[in-house]
């Protein structure tokens, strides 16, 4: 297996990011999965500085040549350690193959940090909703200083990262909303570890589109970020549940506010995605897609994720 073309793309990605002020914030170096290099359609190599995560998703040939030219290529960089997590194995097993292990590798964001696990499939970070998180951070400047009481409805919040750099921002009351009771105490966790205040910022584990009236009236709120998964088995299923909860949204929402709504499907457009939102209520009126973060290209850009501001005025 040659992995020269490879090797080139992550050459240049972290002499670019080296140059830059913010060279240690997180990326990803390489991404096949947007079917933009082919051969390489099922390999990513992530920067977590000081660690490499490589994560294949498929089975290739010199899999260990790969992490040994990565790794004589990334280590004069200031990396200790690179791991490679094989997706195609039962349980995405990761292994540390070059280096050092890197006991407690985070996701740096600016002066923002969060922890990860590298003990699991998900690590705990997206990378490539970044615009999605400035988009967010931008609004909470904007809107802090105007409103008394700006609040935030964070509907399957994962790890927290959204209140972690809205609360970062401004001040502001958030509501974190997952069925997972155990990535909301990471969320809390990941407060605690940027030294966030903790007053009006809320983890409750609830099924966003079940338990509705178990928390609409903690509203109304201004901003609110939307980021289901494309498939949660007997929770959430896009085709089916995503519309009805954009029906349900507004009886929690100020007369004005601002979502960002997202679609992580390659199954769907982004056409499809706009005509569900507008279905949905007369109120809703699409402002933008957020552009694609860079580090993520994709052939096909209804294939990619689709991140849409979108604004609700309950006039219509």
């Amino acid at each position: 297996m040659n992995w020269e073309s490879l090797l080139q793309v992550v050459r240049s990605k972290v002499e670019e990011a080296h140059a830059a002020e913010n060279w240690l914030d997180s990326r990803r170096l390489f991404h096949g999965r947007g079917n933009c290099y082919p051969g390489f359609e099922r390999v990513c190599v992530d920067s977590y500085h000081p660690a490499i995560l490589v994560t294949l998703f498929e089975e290739y040939e010199a899999e260990d040549e790969l992490a040994r030219q990565l790794w004589a290529l990334l280590q004069p960089f200031g990396y200790t350690g690179l791991a490679v997590q094989r997706r195609y194995q039962p349980r995405a097993p990761i292994v540390w193959e070059c280096g050092e292990l890197v006991e407690a590798p985070v996701a740096r964001r600016g002066t923002l940090q969060f922890p990860l696990t590298f003990d699991r499939q998900n690590v705990g970070f997206f990378l490539d909703i970044e615009s999605g998180r400035r988009w967010l951070e931008q609004q909470v400047r904007d809107k802090a200083g105007q409103l008394d009481n700006l609040k935030l409805l964070n509907l399957f919040s994962f790890t927290c990262a959204f209140s972690v750099v809205a609360r970062a921002a401004g001040e502001l009351e958030i509501l974190n909303i997952d069925l997972n009771k155990g990535v909301l105490k990471r969320g809390q966790a990941n407060h605690q570890f940027n030294q966030l205040p903790m007053k009006g910022v809320r983890f409750v584990a609830r099924d966003a589109l079940r338990d509705f009236k178990r928390y609409d009236r903690s509203g109304p709120f201004q901003l609110a970020v939307v980021d289901p998964p494309t498939r949660q088995r007997g929770a959430f299923e896009v085709e089916t549940n995503y519309a009805k909860l954009l029906e349900k949204l507004p009886a929690c929402l100020a007369n004005e506010a601002d979502l960002l709504l997202v679609l992580n499907s390659p199954a769907h457009s982004e056409a499809y995605f706009r005509e569900m939102v507008a279905a949905a209520n007369s109120g809703y009126s699409v402002v933008e897609r957020l552009p694609q973060n860079p580090d993520f290209p994709d052939s096909d850009p209804d294939g990619a994720l689709k991140m849409l501001h979108v604004r609700f005025n309950r006039s219509g």
